[in-house]
């Protein structure tokens, strides 16, 4: 085992522990977030059924968007919790970099709301879009800091770390190309975002030897 660094926290101290409870809190509150974009419809309460129905209709998009945001949040969220828990110690340059990652986690339910609310207007999809794809990127960072900080249980071999950087990478050409489709058809674009769920799993059929035992508890 490598020696501890100074300004550097091991995986068991209460520094490394907060630093983990104070991102669950965080993810666990954007997720709560994402449903306040969805209204319950003010119908007159001699309504009939109809009416409540064509209300509710009204709120397809905003439906649809929380359930891809709630789906987006989650999947950060594993694999937020499987880099920590890859982490020998920390350093405040990556509790740094975890903070502006953590940023970007909290605006999403933003960008959330602007596209349920404004589905057909390409500039919500464009906003959407651009945040996830920061958050990729930004997961990219915090892996080459770790990586280069000598912060991770075991060393990576550069052909894992590779793989890891492409698979981080691969949301942000997906979201970032999505931008210019939306002006095209902004359910095409929506729709695109989808192809990370085949191209996840490829990656994962590809994987390095040796990545499993290296990125595991």
């Amino acid at each position: 085992m490598a020696p501890k660094r100074a300004n550097a926290f091991s995986h068991d101290s209460v520094e490394f522990g907060r630093v983990v409870a104070f991102s669950d809190g965080l993810f666990a509150i954007a997720m709560t977030l994402l449903v306040v974009g969805i209204t319950v419809p003010a119908i007159p309460d001699t309504g009939d059924v109809g009416e409540l129905a064509d209300a509710l209709g009204e709120l397809q998009s905003n439906v649809i968007s929380f359930f891809i945001s709630f789906a987006v949040i989650g999947r950060y969220w594993v694999a937020h919790h499987a880099f920590f828990s890859g982490l020998r110690e920390i350093d405040r340059g990556l509790i740094g970099l975890n903070l502006v990652y953590l940023a970007f986690i909290a605006f999403l339910p933003f960008p959330t709301a602007v596209l349920g609310t404004y589905f057909e207007n390409p500039l919500s999809v464009a906003i959407y879009a651009c945040t996830v794809a920061v958050i990729s990127g930004l997961e990219l960072v915090l892996l080459r800091h770790a990586h280069r900080a000598g912060l991770l249980r075991r060393a990576l071999p550069e052909e894992v770390y590779r793989w890891g950087a492409q698979l981080s990478l691969s949301p942000v050409v997906v979201f970032l190309l999505s931008v210019p489709l939306a002006f095209v058809s902004t359910t095409l674009a929506v729709c695109s975002w989808f192809l990370t769920i085949p191209y996840g799993m490829l990656a994962n059929r590809r994987k390095p030897e040796g990545a499993d035992e290296l990125l595991s508890n």
